[in-house]
């Protein structure tokens, strides 16, 4: 295990790859703690199906117009700058307002505070890739899932807290201490981090411009960027994971309390499932995946997403295997597809206009995201399986686009060969 590819690159890791990926568990953590029971959480405190939708939908919106000043204020402000700041505003401000929460107001505040998140996405990703070593990227993203995996361990303890002392309070007290340790890792990933070379220019190219003249640059960058079909393929897939991870985040827990009758105490059984198949598939099947081309990995990726998704709503009542298993599929799935996505998204972007690009794309995803909330939230009141249904068309869409993108990226090694 010593000479794992995964554990060289770990230990070799220096500067913001370093900060970046080291403090991810302080995020990680907290977060994972508490998302099972998001949903759950706002109906015991009286949301409807349709509430919980508009809230997602509602602060889908506000992000679109903070995505397109992502990158911008990335650029003037600094990727760590604005990292730091970014990061406690969205995610410590709202974990506490989320904590006191009473009804439909608190949460929406919550949830259009916490759509700040688009800009520190932005000033983080470029942190973390800008000054890194390229042959890494598929290794420093897989630390960064693990990171955030690692806790599928310690979800057993939220359950049994639950058990004990009821669903509101335990989730309550779960917010809080996420508020702690957002800030937390704010501050370290800051004091263990610098500017980056391409931030520290975009510092000085920016320097004496306005955030208007900025703005109006972003005709060109968009131009520049619909004549790369390579990013526009990764854009697609990209926009598909973000419908799904609304659709699941929001509804998963509401189809197995409601409609399979799991007791809520009981979810952190699937998190804990989820965080070993994902452990095990990054260290054990991923350094085999990284030696292939992406395209056949994520086309069975995206039709084992199909296959999970069929499990979820064909499970008859109180039937853990069946969630066991989609579960089980699922993890490998998104242990296969997300870092081949965010290596397809770091190395089809122009590095020298990536925080501008990087907006562009957000805005763009938010854009046609921001609605599925709302559609999750009425198909899910007239019957908890549509949500998920909806799901499995996007995946076979993702399936057809990671192949017409697997083969698009042939055709230009293919070019580049014969014409070396």
């Amino acid at each position: 295990m010593k000479n794992h590819s995964l554990i060289t690159t770990l230990k070799s890791l220096t500067g913001n790859p370093r900060g970046c990926v080291y403090t991810e568990p302080l995020w990680g953590i907290p977060f994972n703690l508490y998302a099972p029971y998001i949903s759950i959480y706002m109906v015991a405190l009286g949301l409807s199906d349709k509430q919980i939708g508009s809230i997602v939908s509602i602060s889908w919106s506000f992000q679109i117009v903070l995505a397109l000043l992502s990158g911008v204020v990335t650029d003037k402000l600094g990727r760590r700058r604005t990292t730091l700041i970014f990061d406690i505003l969205a995610w410590s401000v709202p974990a506490v307002i989320s904590a006191i929460a009473q009804n439909f107001w608190y949460f929406l505040a919550a949830g259009i505070i916490n759509s700040v998140w688009q800009i520190t996405r932005n000033s983080w990703t470029c942190l973390l890739v800008e000054d890194a070593d390229q042959s890494q990227l598929v290794d420093i993203y897989t630390w960064i899932y693990i990171a955030n995996q690692l806790v599928g361990f310690a979800a057993p303890l939220a359950g049994l807290l639950i058990g004990a002392f009821t669903l509101i309070p335990t989730v309550r007290g779960l917010y809080f201490f996420a508020a702690f340790m957002f800030t937390l890792k704010a501050v370290v990933t800051y004091l263990m981090t610098e500017e980056t070379g391409q931030g520290k220019v975009r510092l000085h190219e920016t320097r004496h411009q306005s955030l208007l003249s900025v703005l109006r640059e972003y005709r060109g960058v968009l131009q520049d960027l619909l004549r790369t079909p390579q990013t526009l393929y990764t854009a697609g897939i990209m926009l598909i994971i973000s419908i799904s991870n609304v659709i699941t985040g929001n509804f998963w827990g509401i189809i197995v309390t409601e409609r399979l009758h799991i007791p809520a105490q009981n979810l952190a059984i699937f998190p804990f499932v989820k965080s070993a198949v994902m452990l095990f598939f990054f260290f054990m099947i991923m350094p085999r995946f990284n030696k292939m081309h992406f395209k056949l990995p994520l086309v069975v990726g995206f039709l084992g997403f199909v296959v999970s998704q069929l499990l979820l709503i064909t499970a008859p009542e109180r039937s853990y295997l069946f969630l066991i298993v989609s579960v089980f599929l699922e993890a490998c799935c998104f242990a296969t597809i997300n870092p081949l996505m965010d290596q397809m998204a770091v190395l089809t972007i122009d590095p020298k206009e990536r925080a501008r690009i990087q907006s562009i794309l957000y805005v763009g995803i938010i854009l046609i995201t921001s609605p599925f909330g709302w559609i999750a939230g009425n198909l899910s009141g007239l019957d908890k399986s549509l949500p998920f249904i909806l799901n499995i068309v996007l995946f076979g869409g993702g399936a057809v686009l990671a192949y017409l993108a697997g083969n698009a990226a042939q055709k230009r090694l293919a070019v580049t060969t014969a014409t070396s």
